[in-house]
């Protein structure tokens, strides 16, 4: 049976997979006949609520978890137990990146409503990808949570290869690796078009279910598309400004070359949406996109008027666009937010963070060491002067004795360290 707390209170985070309806049953089953249990269904947001499709995701979320719901009082009255069951959805006030900050959030949940206990769905994924339920676990593992993997049927490795590929991711990502094959090849030539086919086959079969975050649908998968086309030409129009911008201040060594690297928080999703804008940003000239760590993207900025233009934010103003809606353009710039921080040089808010670089190649914002006195280089010390005398008196001694020697000095020299360490 399953070893739940004092207060039988469980925490059972849900989503749309095809094990729900058996985790649940199984869950209720591990319950002594006698007790009265409290499970508690939640499902991790994957939206803001200001984002435009907030109200259609959250209704499919609550869609869910009453669904869910009525299966546990179903399988509460099969068994003619009391029980009670409660549902929320959590994180719909702020993004959520990463299973760290997953884990953060039921955590949170979990402390609030005095649970112990939380069980997971083997195939549950707060995200849609299955790539982060042994994350999730690590950092679950990581809190005071009792945590519990439901024994249920997994499905077949060809079966949930089936369910993770359909036919709309299929045929999306045959089309664009065909059409990149055949851009690079000749598309009137029989052998480039066959030899393409068979390519995109095996890239659709093999990437499909991980190259896209969801299903595609219709129309908002075609108007993505559509709203990436009208954005090729503002980027382009960005990254020729930038060119000029780049090109004066080399060409003109009066203007400021100030390399600073800075911090910007976005509001962007994770996935395509932070993709599109960190390349963006990598691919205007004057700003290099050096890591994303959750929501926050850490940038290189060459000049002071790249720099600026990052955090008037229009880049990702666009992203929003493209990925959320004309209202989502509407936002504020990551400057009016007060999302922006500068590490380096005299307008720096923040200490540079440490874990970017290794402590030997930290980057200092273009100050300088101080000299060293060149009384100090040339003149050698005693001891130099003592060991060269020394080099040159063994100089004549047989190279292989010289070895020999050096080799029963370290010996000896660390016996004595040694001695001396153990005193």
């Amino acid at each position: 049976m399953i070893s739940v707390a004092d207060n039988h209170r469980v925490l059972l985070p849900v989503t749309d997979t095809p094990t729900l309806r058996e985790c649940i049953s199984w869950l209720v089953n591990e319950f002594d006949s006698d007790e009265i249990p409290e499970i508690h269904l939640v499902y991790i947001a994957s939206w803001r609520g200001t984002d435009p499709r907030a109200a259609a995701e959250a209704r499919r979320a609550r869609e869910l978890l009453d669904q869910s719901a009525r299966f546990v009082e179903v399988d509460l009255e099969d068994r003619d137990m009391d029980g009670s069951v409660e549902s929320a959805i959590l994180g719909q006030d702020t993004r959520l990146f990463g299973p760290n900050q997953y884990a953060g959030v039921l955590q949170e949940y979990a402390t609030t409503n005095e649970i112990e206990e939380i069980v997971l769905d083997p195939q549950y994924s707060p995200n849609g990808k299955s790539t982060l339920l042994q994350p999730l676990e690590f950092e679950l593992s990581r809190t005071d949570l009792s945590i519990r993997e439901a024994q249920v049927t997994r499905p077949s490795r060809r079966a949930q290869l089936r369910q993770d590929l359909s036919g709309a991711r299929f045929a999306v990502v045959f089309g664009l690796a065909l059409g990149f094959y055949l851009i690079l090849g000749d598309p009137t030539y029989w052998f480039d078009l066959v030899t393409g086919v068979a390519s995109a086959t095996i890239v659709a079969t093999v990437l499909g279910r991980i190259s896209l975050d969801s299903n595609p649908t219709f129309p908002g998968t075609v108007v993505r598309i559509l709203r990436h086309i009208v954005y090729v030409p503002i980027l382009l129009a960005e990254i020729i400004k930038s060119n000029i911008a780049v090109s004066r201040v080399i060409l003109s060594p009066s203007l400021p070359i100030e390399p600073r690297l800075t911090r910007m928080r976005v509001r962007v999703g994770s996935g395509f949406p932070m993709l599109t804008l960190a390349n963006s940003i990598t691919l205007t000239p004057g700003t290099l996109t050096v890591r994303a760590s959750d929501a926050d993207l850490y940038v290189h900025t060459l000049i002071p008027w790249a720099r600026e233009g990052l955090f008037d934010g229009s880049l990702e103003r666009w992203t929003r666009f493209i990925y959320y809606g004309r209202e989502a353009f509407r936002v504020q710039s990551p400057r009016d937010r007060d999302d922006c921080v500068i590490f380096q040089g005299p307008e720096a808010t923040e200490p540079l963070p440490g874990p970017l670089y290794p402590v030997e190649a930290q980057p200092d914002g273009g100050t300088q060491q101080p000299m060293t006195d060149a009384t100090d280089v040339a003149t050698p010390s005693t001891d130099s002067v003592e060991a060269t005398t020394a080099e040159e008196t063994d100089s004549s001694r047989d190279p292989d004795e010289t070895l020999a020697g050096n080799s029963g000095t370290s010996a000896d020299q660390e016996s004595t360290d040694g001695g001396d360490s153990g005193q």
